[in-house]
C-alpha cells in the first residue's frame, strides 16, 4: 500500500519562506514546520518538530544570478524531499495577501490564475510579487503539482458594500479599487476554532485582534467578516509595526508637495519607516520597545498604539451594535499581557473585566465571569487555514 501524500504550505516573503508539512488525510496537526532565509552566498534554514525540537542549518549556495526566491523554493522542495522520503508532495498551499475581487476562495493555480494575480501587484507592490515568484517555478519545475492560491482577502468578502465603496469618483475605481481587508486566512482560523471551542459565542458579536507586525480588527457576526479595518491595501487602519495606518490624505499630499518626496519614497516611510517604529525612532519590535519604555518617544508609540486600537474597535463595535467576545490573536496579541491590560481598561465601560493572572499567563480565557464580554487568547495558525483549503480544491479536483 503506498504511503499517504503529504501537503506542503508556503509563505513568501521578500527575504524568507516559512513552510509546514502536513498529512493529506490528517487532522490539521503539523508533520514540521520551517523557515529559509536567503543570504548573500547561501541560506539559514530552522525547523521544528510538533514536540518543539529545532534544528538550524546554513545551506551554500551555488546560484549567481540573485535570485532569492528560487534559490528559497528549492532549499525548501530539497529538504521536504529528503525529510519526507518515499513521500510525494500531493499539493502546495500558497499564502496569497492580495485576491482582490476575482476570488471568493481558494483557487488552483494556472496561467489564468497567475496573470490575475499579477494584475493585483499595484495593490499590493510589496507582498504580491514574493507570493507569485514560487509559483512560477514549481510550475516550470513541476507542471503537474497542484498548487493553491489562499487569499488572505477572500475572508471578507461578507462585508456589505456600503463598508467597502470608497467615496471617490467611480472612474477612478475602474480595476478594482474598494475596501478589501486583509489577515483574512488568521480570521478564518479564529471563526473555527471560535466554532469549535467557544461555541455558545461563536455565532455572536466577536471582534478579533490580529496584533503584530502587521495589525488589524476583524468584526465577526455569525462567524462571518462584516467589518474591518485595513481597506485597499495593508497600509490602512490600526498603527502598526513599521506602516502608519490610517492618516490624513492631505498628509501624503504634503509628503510629495512640500517635503517633496517622490512616490517611490512615500511607499518606503509609509510602509517602512513609520507606526512604531517611526514614532518611538527606536524599534518596531514590541519587546524592544517594552525594554526602553523611559525614553519618552518610545512611551508615545505605546499609547498610541492602544489609542488607534480604542478608537479604531469603537467604530467596529458600533457597527456591530454591541459587543460578546473579543479575541486577541499575533504576535504580539497573543504573547504581550500589557498591550491586552492597557486596551481592556480603556474598553471597561463595555463591561471587560479581566483576570490578571489569566491575563499574565496568557490563558485561553482571561476575562472574569462578570456577565460582560468574553476575552479569549487565541494563537494565529494561517498554516492550517492554507493546508485545509488546499485540501479542500485536492478534493475537488479528485487526484488519483
Amino acid at each position: 500500500m503506498s504511503q499517504s501524500r503529504i501537503i506542503l504550505t508556503l509563505n513568501s516573503g521578500s527575504s524568507s519562506i516559512k513552510f509546514a508539512l502536513f498529512e493529506e488525510q490528517g487532522e490539521a496537526e503539523r508533520l514540521l514546520s520551517g523557515l529559509v532565509e536567503y543570504q548573500s552566498g547561501g541560506a539559514v534554514l530552522t525547523t521544528r518538530t510538533p514536540d518543539g525540537v529545532s534544528k538550524r542549518m546554513v545551506i551554500e549556495t551555488g546560484s549567481k544570478t540573485g535570485n532569492a526566491h528560487g534559490e528559497m523554493i528549492r532549499h525548501v522542495l530539497s529538504f521536504v524531499e529528503s525529510h519526507e522520503a518515499g513521500r510525494d508532495i500531493g499539493a502546495v498551499g500558497h499564502r496569497v495577501v492580495h485576491g482582490g475581487p476575482h476570488f471568493e476562495g481558494p483557487a488552483r493555480i494556472n496561467d489564468t490564475t497567475l496573470a490575475q494575480l499579477e494584475s493585483l501587484v499595484p495593490l499590493a507592490p510589496l507582498h504580491q510579487p514574493p507570493s507569485i515568484a514560487p509559483m512560477r517555478l514549481l510550475m516550470k519545475e513541476k507542471p503537474n503539482l497542484l498548487q493553491v492560491a489562499c487569499f488572505d482577502t477572500s475572508f471578507h468578502h461578507t462585508i456589505p458594500t456600503v463598508r467597502t465603496r470608497l467615496p471617490l469618483p467611480a472612474e477612478l475605481l475602474e480595476g478594482g479599487a474598494r475596501v478589501y481587508g486583509f489577515h483574512g486566512l488568521s480570521y478564518d482560523y479564529i471563526a473555527n476554532e471560535l466554532e469549535a471551542r467557544f461555541p455558545a459565542i461563536a455565532n455572536k458579536r466577536v471582534l478579533v485582534a490580529h496584533i503584530g507586525n502587521g495589525a488589524s480588527l476583524c468584526a465577526l457576526m455569525h462567524g462571518r467578516s462584516t467589518a474591518t479595518t485595513m481597506g485597499l491595501t495593508v497600509l490602512d487602519g490600526l498603527m502598526m509595526g513599521t506602516r502608519c495606518g490610517t492618516i490624513d490624505p492631505g498628509a501624503v499630499l504634503y509628503l510629495l508637495q512640500q517635503k517633496g518626496l517622490s512616490p517611490k519614497e512615500v511607499q518606503d516611510v509609509l510602509y517602512y519607516r513609520s507606526g512604531l517604529l517611526g514614532v518611538s525612532g527606536v524599534s518596531s519590535d514590541m519587546r524592544t520597545l517594552r525594554e526602553n519604555d523611559a525614553d519618552e518617544n518610545v512611551q508615545l508609540a505605546l499609547d498610541m498604539f492602544v489609542e488607534r486600537f480604542v478608537q479604531q474597535a469603537g467604530g467596529l463595535i458600533a457597527q456591530m451594535g454591541g459587543l460578546d467576545a473579543l479575541v486577541f490573536t499575533g504576535g504580539i496579541g497573543q504573547n504581550d499581557a500589557t498591550f491586552r491590560q492597557a486596551v481592556c481598561q480603556r474598553l471597561r465601560f463595555l463591561d471587560i473585566q479581566i483576570c490578571e493572572d489569566a491575563n499574565l499567563a496568557s490563558r485561553p480565557v482571561i476575562s472574569r465571569r462578570s456577565g460582560g464580554p468574553t476575552v479569549l487568547v487565541v494563537p494565529a495558525d494561517e498554516e492550517k487555514t492554507i493546508f485545509r483549503h488546499t485540501r479542500r480544491i485536492m478534493e475537488g479536483c479528485h487526484i488519483s
